[in-house]
């Protein structure tokens, strides 16, 4: 006997035997066994899903003459045993009529066709048309179709499919009950085809009918044909390497690879990666669709774990890829993605389109605030990178006016630590003066003196404009009414005096010292404060530190309590990068962060950092209030100084 392929050896012949498309299934059986049948039926669906497969179970279902029920009415269980049934899938039953839509368009074959609808069927209960592809019919044809299908004989039942509704004329459609059937997922494909390849006793490998199940498209019937191209190619056998060579697809584990180098921020191995994949020659574009995809499931896999399926068998694959990402990473590198797609027909070559879109989803990711542009992004392909790993911007802030800074960039161990912190405290007690922490405070102490006029500042005793830095507002004048012109008087620099090392520093807050568990045995909120600003972290985690005050530290764990209003940024990647920082600091402790209200007498980084700004700009305020071109303009213009604008030298960068 002749081999039989596989889609027609295990073509369903029964409801039951059918895969998927439960929701048709469910509505035909009921209506057969409630005896409510329609006159018309219309399928459709992609090609391979099962169209004409229903169509000729539920011709059989209208005419088996044994039927499941004992008696010879319809049923919802054909026999398969029968002369009908038996005719129906040799493909002889003589009251079964199909007919190829797609080859018999002209409206003489329509009415050909209907020259018969008025006759008793021959050798079965009722005489059913199955008409496939019949969005191909020609206009005329509809037409001569329409009244037939409205109104048949009691004995006709009319079974149309198509790929194509939307063809259809509506007049049509309203005369049907339309089934659409579904398109078959990754895992029912995989699952029917190991069970149908174990029943063949063929060996085969999981990941192989993987590769099957996505390149069939939704479509069984592709599924099964593809199969056996796969058993002839393997000799035999379905391997993962033979169905992966057999269909030219691209392997998941080099995508995979690809987003682990984005996930890493390394752009030398993205680089490596590409060249690898460029050996097996592949469709560049297809590689980008591949990247594209998975961090379309990475990003469920962060928002909805449990909505993520296992369409290509890597779920726990890409729940463990999701948490190396931040939320903003995977939406911005998708939007990168779905741009550069479309840049691609632009391009010189496909492969440097795909290079500069990866390459650009390292340089556009979200890094806080921005950085200097003397810096370079710090990829882990550049070896010359100088910021932090990860890519986080530097800390804002951290400079004072003229250049000073509030804290130590690099501490050293050996430094000493306050002579109040040689006991453990208790967790705020630094934090805690006779009086709170107030930026007003700052007008009461003394400020430097402004800069000395020099005798050269005026000519011709004209008084001139104070000069600002380019970012900062100039001083609003009022000048008054004169009735001779002057010359526009020439602008004269007044830099702000600059503060001495010991001004970088608030009176009411210690040095900063080096934090080790050598020189201290326990980590309090001061030394937190202190050396906040040498952790080097940036963007989202720095935010969310900032908001943190020590709560507790046995020596093994450290815990941090964190403002409730920051609560939506908690996540482990934030808590493991500053746990990171805080062990190149020496502090080696299991980090803990936990929310809770926070007393109004305990600093916060960032309030420390408000405080210190605030600081610095009442005396820049003061600075400019005494400086004696500033006094000469108020005298002799009426000008008034806007506070508002003034900017002290170091906030300018």
């Amino acid at each position: 006997m002749s081999y039989q392929v596989l889609a027609r050896k295990w073509r369903p012949r029964t409801f039951h035997e059918l895969v998927g498309q439960e929701h048709v299934q469910r509505a035909l059986v009921n209506a057969l066994d409630q005896g409510r049948l329609h006159h018309a039926y219309l399928f459709t669906g992609t090609r391979g899903v099962g169209k004409t497969t229903l169509a000729r179970i539920l011709a059989k279902c209208l005419n088996c003459t044994a039927g499941g029920r004992g008696d010879e009415g319809v049923t919802s269980t054909p026999c398969g045993e029968c002369d009908s049934c038996l005719a129906i899938d040799e493909g002889r039953f003589v009251d079964l009529i199909e007919v190829d839509a797609a080859s018999r368009t002209k409206v003489e074959d329509t009415r050909e066709l209907l020259d018969n609808v008025q006759y008793a069927p021959t050798q079965g209960r009722y005489k059913v048309y199955l008409i496939d592809e019949v969005h191909m019919l020609s206009t005329s044809s509809f037409n001569a179709l329409l009244k037939t299908l409205e109104e048949p004989p009691p004995h006709v039942k009319f079974l149309l499919a198509t790929t194509d509704p939307q063809k259809l004329p509506p007049t049509v459609l309203s005369r049907c009950l339309q089934f659409t059937l579904k398109h078959m997922p990754p895992e029912r494909i995989v699952d029917h085809l190991g069970k149908v390849l174990a029943a063949e006793s063929v060996p085969f490998e999981e990941s192989a009918l993987w590769l099957l199940g996505r390149a069939a498209e939704g479509s069984m019937r592709d599924a099964m044909s593809l199969t056996d191209q796969a058993i002839a190619f393997g000799q035999g056998r379905v391997e993962h390497a033979d169905v992966a060579a057999m269909l030219g697809t691209l392997d998941q584990h080099h995508v995979l690879a690809l987003v682990e180098a984005l996930a890493d921020v390394d752009a030398a191995r993205l680089l490596t990666e590409v060249g690898n994949l460029a050996e097996h020659a592949p469709d560049f574009a297809g590689v980008l669709d591949e990247v594209t995809g998975v961090l379309h499931r990475l990003a469920i896999a962060q928002m909805v774990p449990e909505a993520l399926d296992n369409a290509q068998g890597d779920r726990e694959a890409l729940l463990a890829l999701a948490s190396r990402f931040t939320a903003e990473d995977v939406q911005l590198y998708y939007q990168i993605g779905i741009q550069g797609r479309g840049d691609m027909a632009s391009a010189p070559d496909l492969r440097t389109a795909l290079e500069m879109t990866l390459l650009r989803m390292l340089a556009f990711r979200p890094q806080g605030v921005p950085r200097p542009a003397t810096t370079p992004l710090p990829l882990r392909g550049n070896s010359e990178g100088g910021t932090p790993q990860g890519g986080e911007a530097p800390p804002v802030g951290s400079q004072e006016g003229g250049g000073k800074s509030e804290a130590p960039r690099h501490p050293s161990p050996s430094s000493e630590p306050p002579a109040e912190s040689t006991a453990p405290p208790p967790p705020w007690v630094e934090a805690e003066p006779a009086s709170s922490p107030n930026p007003s405070a700052a007008s009461e102490a003394p400020s430097p003196a402004g800069p000395t006029a020099s005798p050269s500042s005026f000519r011709e005793e004209r008084p001139s404009a104070v000069t600002r830095p380019a970012e900062s507002h100039s001083m609003e004048q009022e000048a008054t009414p004169s009735g001779d012109a002057e010359p526009e008087p020439e602008p004269v620099s007044v830099p702000v005096a600059e503060e001495p090392d010991s001004a970088a520093v608030s009176n009411d807050e210690p040095a900063p010292a080096a934090v080790s568990d050598e020189t201290n045995g326990h980590f309090s909120h001061s030394d937190w404060l202190a050396c906040f600003e040498t952790l080097g972290l940036g963007g989202l985690t720095r935010n969310l530190a900032a908001g943190c005050v020590v709560e507790k530290d046995d020596g093994e764990r450290l815990r941090l309590r964190l403002d409730p209003t920051l609560s939506a940024m908690r996540a482990e990647i934030h808590i493991e990068r500053i746990r990171q920082a805080l062990a190149e600091h020496g502090i080696t402790r299991r980090l803990e962060v936990e929310e809770g209200e926070i007393p109004a007498s305990v600093e916060t980084p960032r309030q420390q950092a408000e405080r210190l700004a605030a600081q610095r700009h009442a005396r820049a305020v003061e600075a400019l209030g005494s400086d004696p071109h500033v006094q000469q303009l108020q005298r002799v213009f009426g000008a008034r100084l806007i506070e508002s604008t003034v900017k002290p030298a170091g906030d300018l960068h």
